[in-house]
């Protein structure tokens, strides 16, 4: 089998990439001529110079594969036009050209995200896939948007949808600045209250996605893959002491409007800079939600799957990688 994968020169696709080779499928891989190739190098990987804003480009890509994982995805933008393009419209690009070039695929699997449904309501009443879609972000919403143009493919093309919550794990660089203010003895906590989240480890949510592109029964549905445990912000602080082996850590508690000020601030200055911030305002709306929660009942009856690493092993496994490519 040949699996197409974009997104693997980024975090998630890698690991995705990874598995599939494992498993013994021919990967191919598209990048652009600018992009960083340090996950990929040295591995049996076909690369394809290409972009999801150049559809000419894509169709050497997709010639002849078997399955698309459609990983790739804008997760920092200045502005809500600027993620549409960068989620909705290279979504429909790409399946514009599978469509066209390689109609008898056997799955179109799109990484969607938790944030397309937004928040939970209580920590008793995790979203699901039944939950109506309610996105309180720019990203959120342009996620939702490209769910829709892989639903407008109902009856043309198999496909499966994978929403995912927070992800850690080797080469994260999203949540790396928990660890490393953790080196230094501090753990940050967003209000006065226990927020809870759903957090997956990387090699937990590559293994989901694989499974759900190759399930019979995910043809055209949609899964949450995702831990199935909650977890509170003081215990995630607690773990990755405990794992760094820090025996005290200082922990501080930001109350909202000062998370929200930040945010503010850094999304004015991101004004100046070439790259777009990494924290901006809506950001911090997503900080102070008290709970982003899902269920993985679905995927755990119709998938079999299961959340193999725990949150403890998890942290061990992402702290060893940090420390032995001298991230921390």
């Amino acid at each position: 089998m040949k699996a197409l994968v974009t997104g693997a020169t980024g975090f998630v696709g890698s690991h995705v990439a990874d598995k599939l080779l494992e498993k013994g499928y021919e990967v191919r891989c598209i990048a652009r001529k600018s992009s960083n190739l340090r996950w990929l190098e040295n591995k049996n990987i076909e690369i394809v110079t290409a972009s999801l804003d150049d559809k000419s480009s894509l169709e050497k890509a997709v010639e002849g594969v078997d399955y698309v994982y459609h990983i790739a995805g804008l997760t920092f933008a200045r502005n809500y036009e600027e993620f549409l393009k960068g989620n909705r419209d290279a979504t429909k690009n790409l399946l514009e050209v599978v469509h066209k070039k390689a109609p008898n695929i056997k799955r179109f699997l799109f990484v969607s995200s938790q944030t397309v449904v937004g928040p939970s309501k209580s920590l008793d009443n995790p979203i699901d896939e039944t939950t109506p879609r309610n996105p309180i972000t720019s990203y959120g919403k342009s996620k939702k948007a490209a769910e829709d143009e892989v639903l407008n493919y109902q009856g043309k093309l198999p496909f499966t949808i994978v929403r995912a919550p927070a992800v850690y794990g080797p080469r994260d660089t999203a949540i790396f600045d928990i660890f490393r203010a953790a080196k230094a003895g501090i753990g940050t906590m967003v209000g006065f209250n226990k927020k809870y989240i759903s957090l997956i480890h990387s090699d937990d949510l590559s293994r989901g996605i694989i499974q759900a592109t190759e399930s019979e029964k995910a043809i055209n549905q949609i899964y949450f893959i995702s831990s199935e445990e909650f977890y509170n912000w003081k215990q995630l602080i607690d773990v990755i002491a405990k794992t760094m082996d820090k025996k005290f850590i200082l922990k501080i508690r930001l109350p909202h409007w000062l998370v929200l000020s930040v945010a503010a601030l850094s999304e004015f200055f991101g004004k100046f800079s070439k790259k777009p911030p990494v924290f901006n305002y809506e950001k911090g709306i997503d900080f102070i939600q008290d709970y982003w929660t899902c269920s993985t009942q679905k995927a755990v009856e119709e998938l079999g799957y299961k959340q193999m690493m725990s949150l403890e092993a998890g942290m061990k496994n992402t702290v060893e990688w940090y420390k032995a490519n001298k991230w921390l």
